[in-house]
């Protein structure tokens, strides 16, 4: 079957809208992060119980290029900044599941001295819940905290005002290892 050009115009702003408008149902969201925003990908972030304008925020970075992941930049593109706070509504209002993964004992002990050391606590607050544009670290899926500090100390992830960047330069990999084993069993 062949379109007239017309048709085929149209028919690609339709697909384009329709793109866009299951990147705003909260429910193509759970493919990835999970139902109700809980992940239970060990690579991807939970959104659940994260601030609302740390969500919005994310969301405007991958829109405007600043953040740049292969699945959640083509899904934030065509939002709207409407939608894009909906999003960020809707999860910041689900409750975030109690934490599967448990930290080694060593780990544990460790951690909670390093995240003083290095003042996690200062923007994270005391029990890594997070506040306005800073993510709730607490819970937060290990493998996915690994990497993303990584990604700061490396200057591979862009974040707002530098700060993180800036914090993860001093870490080694064994506080890396530490750290993200340690806030990842928070809130279990």
């Amino acid at each position: 079957m062949r379109l007239a050009s017309g048709d085929a115009t149209a028919l690609a702003v339709a697909f384009f809208f329709s793109a866009a408008a299951a990147a705003a149902d909260p429910k193509a969201c759970a493919a990835c992060h999970g139902e109700g925003g809980n992940s239970s990908n060990p690579a991807v972030p939970s959104l659940a119980g994260q601030p609302a304008q740390f969500i919005s925020t994310a969301l405007y970075m991958f829109r405007a290029g600043n953040r740049k992941d292969p699945q959640m930049t083509p899904m934030a593109t065509g939002l709207s900044n409407t939608e894009m706070n909906d999003l960020a509504a809707y999860f910041s209002a689900q409750k975030a599941a109690p934490s599967r993964h448990r930290a080694s004992p060593d780990n544990a002990a460790a951690g909670p001295s390093l995240a003083q050391k290095f003042q996690c606590m200062q923007c994270h607050g005391a029990r890594m819940l997070g506040q306005q544009h800073i993510p709730r670290l607490a819970g937060q899926q290990f493998e996915y905290l690994r990497a993303q500090l990584r990604s700061f100390k490396r200057g591979t992830r862009m974040d707002l005002d530098g700060k993180m960047s800036e914090s993860a330069q001093p870490l080694s990999d064994k506080d890396i290892e530490v750290l993200a084993d340690y806030i990842a069993g928070l809130g279990s």
